[in-house]
């Protein structure tokens, strides 16, 4: 099937996942969502000619991508999966004669304006004040961090940066020794270092070495410390998540105060969501509010969970193409 003259194809690409879908042009629905195991493809041009081949389509004259990783040039290598591409090739490659690469928080920030009440689940907080400033956090492979800022006439600018990448810092002696503990495994205790999936796993395990110094600790996958917390099962990994949550919610609170985010913060990712009615008896929202003399200011800030059912990363990735923000991944 031809592509219509304003079609584009696109993109959700995490670290686990490529998500694919096909707009018609501005404002047209969202159709043909694909999901495809990044491991499974050599590189990304080859995920995107598989979905093209799975939906019957030609490639279409657009593009628009959503990656999790630093986009600052035409060469994008991922932080958190081995594909590596030149945009100006894949352009070429694919016969696109547009082809933007953002972010994907910086994608999904994009996105957050249009999410319906029924995506989104309130933990604590007020009412979002309209016309200031949005934050964005999200733990899944990597930890995300983006944003919106009012332009001043009635649209917004989404941040580009890489604050999942701060030194995350802690509030007890436990977290502190955790923390010394992903410090000298990594060389930098960063808040992605323990806010992540295998976030999680480096928790349990410096928890394990902290305890029982002398013995081999053992190694859990992220989901098996999950499912053990949300049980009950395993106090370590009721702990180990615990702890997670603490961390979340003190980078969250510092994410709030640095945008002045009235507006509220989202917290998107593959991770948060899944935890349902444990993650708002955690820790999180007293640690986002626990800034001192600040706390009366964070009190009042919404916090909303993103639990849609399609990836709004996809819809930022179209919005993207109609955003005025410069982007570095541009490709016209």
């Amino acid at each position: 099937m031809n592509a219509t003259a304003t079609a584009r194809l696109l993109a959700d690409i995490g670290g686990t996942n490529a998500r694919f879908a096909w707009q018609n042009g501005p404002g047209a629905p969202i159709e043909a969502p694909h999901t495809l195991p990044a491991a499974e493809h050599a590189t990304l041009a080859e995920a995107m000619q598989q979905y093209l081949l799975r939906i019957g389509r030609a490639a279409p004259p657009g593009c628009s991508i959503a990656i999790a990783n630093p986009v600052v040039g035409d060469r994008v290598a991922m932080t958190n999966h081995h594909w590596t591409f030149s945009i100006a090739e894949l352009k070429a490659q694919l016969g696109f004669t547009q082809l933007l690469v953002v972010n994907d928080f910086t994608a999904l920030a994009l996105a957050l304006p249009a999410l319906a009440p029924d995506e989104l689940r309130q933990v604590g907080g007020g009412a979002a004040r309209p016309e200031h400033a949005i934050g964005l956090i999200g733990p899944g492979t990597g930890l995300g961090v983006s944003g919106l800022l009012p332009d001043g006439r009635g649209g917004w600018l989404p941040l580009q940066g890489e604050g999942g990448h701060i030194t995350l810092a802690g509030t007890t002696p436990r977290e502190h020794a955790v923390l010394e503990a992903i410090g000298a495994r990594y060389g930098h205790a960063s808040a992605e270092r323990a806010v992540c999936g295998q976030g999680l796993v480096d928790i349990h395990l410096a928890l394990a070495q902290i305890d029982r110094p002398q013995a081999v600790p053992p190694t859990v996958a992220a989901p098996e410390i999950t499912a053990a917390a949300l049980d009950g099962s395993d106090p370590s990994c009721v702990e180990a998540l615990t702890l997670f949550c603490a961390f979340l919610g003190n980078a969250a609170g510092n994410l709030a105060l640095t945008l002045g985010a009235k507006g509220g913060v989202y917290i998107g990712g593959g991770i948060v969501p899944r935890l349902g009615a444990w993650f708002d008896a955690s820790p999180f929202r007293a640690r986002f509010e626990a800034k001192g003399r600040f706390r009366a200011y964070l009190e009042e800030i919404p916090v909303y969970v993103i639990h849609a059912k399609r990836s709004p990363a996809l819809l930022g990735a179209a919005n993207a193409l109609e955003s005025s923000a410069p982007f570095a991944g541009r490709a016209d």
